[in-house]
């Protein structure tokens, strides 16, 4: 086969480009600079803790520079502190910096204690992760014990953010066997310790030697491995920067291949280091010659959110019913979706701009109302995209600068001159959000928001889709606390006829009720509409504006919990219906859903991956039903099942984060994504502890020959998960991407089978080895694969970078499964010697109808473990028949003394 090395650098540079990140972060002369650190909203104002993440930045920048032999350090970085904090002459309006671009979030954890550092990672190995995160008490120094100094831990997250490698170690697999020897996972293998257990009763722990499970010879569960105090071995930052000695990421020349952990697992046994030389940072870099200078800090605040709507009112507009459509839209952002205290403005724009309204305060419905009267009524002219954006900056600049302020820009025109005032949008520190409606809306308009860190949309002209009110729904501050945020419940659109009902329910949580409202629109006459409360109320007091062709109804106080049911019934027309709602509580977080794309330019034959976010706070949402809903500019739907497997597009199974592969491509152009979130009977959602990528929880330390303890993790009960089910509904735009390269249909097979990421191998018997994974499809998780190829090798690397050599398993007994099925093959290992203490290693390939194949496995490992006999019992003897009446002198201590050495035989014989 080819280089193994070299195919891989291709992919990894392959997956970059295009990829979708709104990360400031850019790497100038060897120093990472627009680094964002935000502290979050609910974090009590403590001036202390912006010098702490000061502290932690400056540890970290040599450290991590001497680990990647001076090539990367620290250079800026922006600190966001939140508005309620008091004001400063040296805080600074943010520009583009916002709560969701934050590259580390500093935020209470919902488990006091909890404090473990992790970082969110939804792609592949190589790929950059989302967002860091740390808590309070953890920048304070609280927790140095048992994850270590601040700094270094910031350069072991770094790595999981910036170059995508994982864990060197494993909470769900903490010892392997290798040579019939029991091995701790760790890198390298260098590393010193004990392996000793805590038996913990109530709140006391006393240590114990660790037992040994005869079946599989590893140590029995609660044993620990807990590392010398003082070592020698330089790596890895990957298994814990807590060890003083350790300065370096594990290489090719020290990696512990065989251990079964993340970034053997995901990375198909390299380096942490091998990963990092391949990324794109690394190869546009050369080491320096000069110590780097410390970092510098910028502390920013907060602000009032600044907008300002800019609408296209060209002639194109009055197609497709896209004028009304526009002010549906911009009526429920203006009623309900920007936030009470922002300042908002309006521009339309056709040849030339006209100013509708100046930056206007919204303190009642009064100003959302006379806002709402301004949207445009008329359609005419041409299409001048860079006029409107120039009106809006000097609408902004009448009373605020434009650091930080926001653009909703729409158009369904195209526009060649939108290029002339690209260099005015970045130097404005705008940010713009775009939303693109038609087919024939600027091919340039994506890239206002991709240079300024702004959302982009698409909405097409298939009215029942709900497109313009889904991306306009999903506009809320960037800044502003979850608290206050709108958040979708529901987003449905259905053309009738014949007096059709459209019949459903809304469930309402109790993280949401506030501010909630019904919006109901159609496009032809008014339907009748009825809506009722879990109780059964009706519901009266419905706001009809036959003009824009929509109702609705605000929801006064807090909605109850529970299922609101909705009959809407017409003929021969479309309706839709949206509702939005609030948190209910400050203090209680609410079920929040959020989405992206992997990419925001999608090429033919790359797959595009879809992943949706689940959490209620820090806490992921686990058996939710997610779907996500991709409609081309063909206006043709498809519907993907997006699922937290740990399979095939998903990276970690149980994180929160639903994922799945794209690969219906239809057409080249743009495409939307909406994705539909529920919980409850079928898909219990339940809050538990996430599989995190981050910092090891170190269970002690040995000094002086004695173990230290750290205190344990705070654990969570599976009876406190049962009691932790939630209904909920929620929908939320997944923004847009741009699909090109699609050939005409009928489009030809050039989809494999994805990789196999979760196989899992154990003895069975002695003598059978029972192989576990999650079925992948015929185009990557889509379908089912035609077969499969097993290979087997006593050498790890021989089986990576020789797989087709290898010894192959008989599996013509094996018939593949849908796709995200559990597959389960047993076999006896033929013509390679299988005896006590051998080592194997086994990998699997997945091969399509049209001979497509996946990429290798992970590779797994078994050793097989015979138990020693159990030795047999030795009879005990009768004692003799002795008179303990006798007068012989001494016979009855004889008869004691015989007693006990019968008794002394047994226990030996049952050792």
């Amino acid at each position: 086969m080819g280089s193994f090395k070299s195919s891989v650098f291709i992919l990894v540079f392959h997956l970059l480009e295009g990829a979708l990140s709104n990360s400031l972060i850019q790497l100038n002369n060897n120093g990472y600079e627009g680094i964002v650190i935000a502290i979050d909203p609910n974090v009590p104002e403590d001036e202390t803790l912006i010098q702490n993440i000061k502290d932690m930045v400056t540890q970290a920048s040599p450290y991590l520079f001497e680990a990647t032999e001076k090539r990367f350090y620290f250079k800026s970085v922006a600190i966001l502190i939140p508005e309620k904090w008091k004001t400063k002459p040296e805080y600074v309006r943010p520009k583009l910096e916002t709560y969701k671009n934050a590259d580390v979030q500093v935020a209470e954890p919902n488990t006091p204690g909890d404090d473990e550092p992790y970082t969110e990672q939804m792609g592949k190995c190589g790929e950059k992760g989302e967002r860091i995160n740390f808590t309070p008490d953890f920048l304070a120094g609280k927790k140095l014990d048992i994850y270590g100094s601040q700094g270094r831990v910031f350069v072991h997250e770094w790595a999981h953010l910036r170059w995508g490698v994982f864990d060197e170690y494993n909470n769900n697999q903490k010892f392997y066997l290798l040579n019939g020897k029991r091995e701790a996972v760790r890198c390298s293998a260098r590393i010193t310790g004990k392996y000793e257990a805590l038996q913990c009763q109530g709140g006391s722990c006393i240590p114990k030697p660790c037992k040994i499970d005869t079946a599989t010879g590893l140590f029995k569960e609660g044993c620990k491995f807990v590392p010398n105090k003082h070592q020698t071995e330089k790596a890895s930052i990957m298994f814990s920067p807590s060890i003083n000695s350790v300065v370096q990421f594990c290489t090719e020349k020290n990696h512990n291949k065989e251990a079964p952990n993340p970034q053997n697992q995901k990375c198909n046994l390299r380096s942490t280091w091998e990963v990092i030389r391949d990324s794109e940072d690394f190869l546009k870099t050369t080491p320096m010659t000069t110590q780097p200078p410390a970092p510098t800090f910028s502390l920013l605040q907060i602000g009032q959110r600044i907008v300002c709507l800019v609408l296209d009112k060209s002639g194109s507009m009055t197609n497709g019913d896209r004028l009304n459509r526009l002010n549906q839209a911009g009526k429920l952002f203006l009623l309900q979706i920007v936030e009470q205290g922002s300042w908002a403005g309006m521009v339309t724009f056709d040849s030339a701009a006209h100013v509708q309204s100046e930056l206007v305060q919204i303190n009642s419905a009064a100003e959302r109302d006379a806002l709402t009267k301004r949207l445009p009524a008329v359609a005419a002219g041409g299409t001048s995209i860079c006029s409107g954006l120039r009106s809006a900056f000097a609408v902004i600049r009448k009373k605020f600068s434009t650091d930080g302020s926001e653009i909703v820009l729409l158009t369904d025109g195209e526009d060649n001159t939108i290029s002339s005032c690209f260099n005015e949008v970045k130097q404005s520190g705008a940010v713009i959000h775009t939303v693109a409606l038609g087919p024939s809306a600027a091919k340039e308009l994506e890239e206002l928001s991709k240079m300024t860190g702004g959302l982009q949309t698409y909405a097409s002209d298939q009215a029942q889709n709900n497109g313009l009110i889904d991306a306009f729904g999903a506009l809320s501050s960037g800044n502003g606390a979850a608290s206050q945020r709108a958040i979708q419940l529901e987003s449905r659109g259905l053309t009738l006829q014949n007096n059709q009902w459209m019949n459903g329910t809304v469930l309402v949580d109790s993280t949401v009720g506030k501010d909630t409202l019904f919006l109901i629109t159609w496009t032809t006459q008014p339907p009748q509409i009825l809506l009722s409360d879990p109780s059964g109320k009706k519901q009266d007091g419905l706001v009809v504006d036959t003009s824009t062709r929509m109702a609705y109804l605000q929801i006064p106080g807090t909605a109850k919990v529970g299922a609101w049911s909705y009959s809407l019934k017409a003929s021969s027309q479309t309706l839709t219906l949206t509702v939005t709602s609030r948190a209910s509580s400050a203090t209680l977080p609410p079920i929040t859903v959020t989405s992206k794309m992997s990419k925001d330019q999608g090429k033919f034959p790359s797959p595009m991956a879809v992943y949706a976010k689940i959490h209620q706070g820090s806490s992921p949402i686990l058996r939710a039903t997610v779907t996500a809903i991709i409609e081309s500019v063909n206006g043709k739907t498809v519907n993907l099942e997006l699922l937290d497997n740990g399979a095939g597009a998903d990276a970690t199974k149980d994180d929160g984060i639903y994922s799945r592969y794209f690969t219906a491509y239809d057409t080249n152009g743009r495409y939307s994504v909406k994705v539909r979130a529920l919980g409850g009977i079928n898909a219990a959602g339940q809050r538990v502890r996430p599989q995190q990528n981050g910092a090891m929880h170190m269970p002690g330390w040995i000094e002086n020959g004695e173990i230290k303890w750290n205190p344990r993790r705070p654990e969570i009960s599976k009876n406190d998960l049962d009691s932790n089910q939630v209904c909920f509904s929620r929908t939320t735009s997944g923004g847009s991407f741009v699909a090109s390269g699609v050939p005409q249909a009928p489009i030809p097979d050039h989809f494999p089978p994805c990789q196999i990421t979760d196989l899992k191998a154990k003895i069975q018997g002695n003598k059978f080895i029972n192989l576990t994974w999650t079925a992948p499809g015929d185009d990557y998780d889509h379908g089912r694969a035609l077969k499969y190829i097993i290979k087997i090798s006593a050498s790890i690397l021989d089986l990576r970078d020789n797989f087709t050599e290898s010894l192959q398993v008989n599996t013509s007994d094996l018939i593949p499964k849908e796709a995200n099925s559990k597959e389960v093959f047993v076999f006896t290992p033929e013509n390679i010697p299988f005896e006590n203490g051998t080592d194997l290693f086994i990998a699997v390939q997945a091969v399509d109808k049209s001979n497509l194949k996946s990429e290798i496995s992970n590779i797994v490992g078994v050793s097989l473990f015979i138990p020693p006999p159990t030795p047999p019992e030795i009879p005990t003897p009768p004692c003799p028949d002795i008179n303990v009446n006798s007068t012989i002198p001494g016979l009855h201590i004889l008869k004691i003394m015989w007693k006990w050495l019968g008794e002394l035989q047994l226990s030996v014989a049952l050792g």
